[in-house]
């Protein structure tokens, strides 16, 4: 039996050739013959050639999502059998951790469906009716290529609305426990899969994280620490060991370490990174009393605990007090040195606050999720940037996220150099990168390419 046919608009931008798998309303002339809600239909144009087939929605703006280009693609237990274990090939080839994004939605030509493995378990996310009918089929074919203990579904964000779908939540397959131990470049962190972010944890910033170990060492000589050949204790062997100003030997490991401070911390896993490439101190900074919790206990999971300290409250407001400090602490200097005399660090600064760190880490969740808001997501870009490089001892550096698709990314580099220019900062971008290979990004689709980071070396103009 012939598959019913949505034919497109002869004056239709031509984006399904150039390889994005929606089809709107908007660009709809008709459909030839009869499907219900979530059926596989074929598209064509306007003079009837075929262009690619996929399920259709006509409660949603995307009313067509592609899955393939073949007249007979199937979406039956072996078409995701097929599927995932491509995704698997790829998770295989070119990520390291088994704990990663296993189905990247439009990327892995499964729209609206995302899987993450935490352990032995899966997460699934369903953001598509294609895919909420289909659900029994896309369990049964997990099963087969992954083999889990249990599979679990985070299905709890409102775009599913857009689709006339309600939330869900709730185990799918066999023994899903609430907690799971995961690793990540060498580190042990636990996930709350009931009630963790999204799926749990935040793949994406992966290989961005591990980015930061060139920045945790090479810090002893800001403190007056050098390097000095000196016999070995009861031997006449020499050794390199670390002396402070004074010739005294030096015996902290981490004398070389940066002192770093991670903002919007969430478990901490920037903080995991930065002691495990040998930070002498860290400040893992979040407004949430569970997320700190959760960074505490991922920290004694893996034995830093003597170098973190835990701060629970608002990034905006932490960071523009420590500001103010800074520039109180400025302004006395100045005035001091016009007058001739020196500081008087006795007097405590008015604005409190005023702590200063080599490295400054900026991930702050999405501030803003539509067109409409992007104003106000500057705003706060800015604002955080701003305050974020003022803290940055010179010459440090200030690595900064952003994760809103509608902040672009030359509006993001925009915003940045607008708040250098106001904080009297010289930046030099050191470098760039976007999410792990774990999300990879279908050209054309420039709704994957959502997640900006970078990281600056910060100079005073001063």
């Amino acid at each position: 039996m012939k598959r019913p046919t949505i034919i497109l608009q002869r004056n239709r931008k031509k984006r399904l050739e150039d390889g994005h798998p929606w089809v709107y309303a908007s660009e709809i002339d008709r459909m030839d013959g009869e499907a219900q809600p979530g059926d596989m239909v074929d598209v064509a144009n306007h003079q009837g050639k075929y262009l690619a087939s996929g399920f259709w929605n006509p409660a949603s703006q995307i009313t067509v999502r592609i899955v393939g280009y073949e007249p007979s693609v199937t979406m039956d237990e072996a078409f995701f059998v097929e599927r995932f274990r491509h995704c698997q090939s790829h998770r295989n080839r070119f990520v390291a951790d088994r704990d990663c994004r296993l189905v990247y939605g439009e990327a892995d030509f499964l729209s609206g469906l995302v899987v993450d493995r935490f352990g032995d378990v899966l997460v699934i996310q369903i953001l598509s009716l294609g895919m909420d009918v289909r659900r029994d089929l896309i369990v049964r074919a997990l099963v087969e290529v992954f083999q889990p203990i249990g599979i679990y579904e985070r299905s709890d964000v409102g775009v599913r609305s857009l689709e006339g779908l309600d939330q869900k939540t709730g185990v799918l397959y066999g023994d899903c426990p609430r907690i799971v131990e995961i690793s990540e470049n060498g580190l042990k962190m636990e996930v709350d899969i009931v009630e963790g972010q999204k799926t749990g944890y935040f793949f994406d910033q992966r290989e961005n994280r591990a980015s930061i170990e060139p920045l945790m060492k090479g810090w002893g000589g800001r403190s007056g620490i050098r390097l000095e050949e000196r016999p070995a204790e009861d031997t006449e062997i020499m050794e390199i060991v670390p002396v402070n100003a004074n010739g005294k030997e030096v015996t902290f490991p981490y004398w070389d370490g940066a002192t770093v401070l991670e903002c919007f911390a969430h478990t901490g896993s920037f903080t995991l990174h930065a002691c495990k490439y040998g930070a002498k101190k860290v400040t893992c900074l979040d407004i949430s009393e569970h997320a700190i919790d959760t960074a505490r206990r991922n920290v004694a999971r893996n034995g830093f605990d003597d170098r973190v300290e835990f701060v629970v409250a608002d990034a905006f407001d932490y960071l523009r007090q420590q500001a103010k400090g800074v520039d109180d602490r400025l302004a006395r200097a100045a005035v001091n040195q016009e007058e001739g005399r020196k500081v008087d660090t006795s007097k405590k600064l008015q604005a409190g606050g005023g702590r200063t760190w080599d490295v400054v880490v900026l991930d702050p969740p999405a501030f803003t999720k539509t067109r409409g808001a992007v104003s106000g997501a500057v705003r706060g870009y800015k604002d955080i940037n701003l305050h974020g490089m003022k803290l940055v001892n010179d010459g440090g550096y200030l690595v900064t996220a952003s994760c809103s698709y509608h902040m672009k990314p030359e509006l993001f580099l925009e915003t940045i150099q607008e708040a250098a220019r106001d904080a009297g900062k010289l930046l030099r971008l050191v470098e760039w990168r976007a999410a792990g290979k774990d999300h990879p990004q279908l050209l054309g689709v420039s709704e994957g390419h959502y997640l900006k980071f970078a990281i600056f070396e910060v100079q005073s103009r001063r």
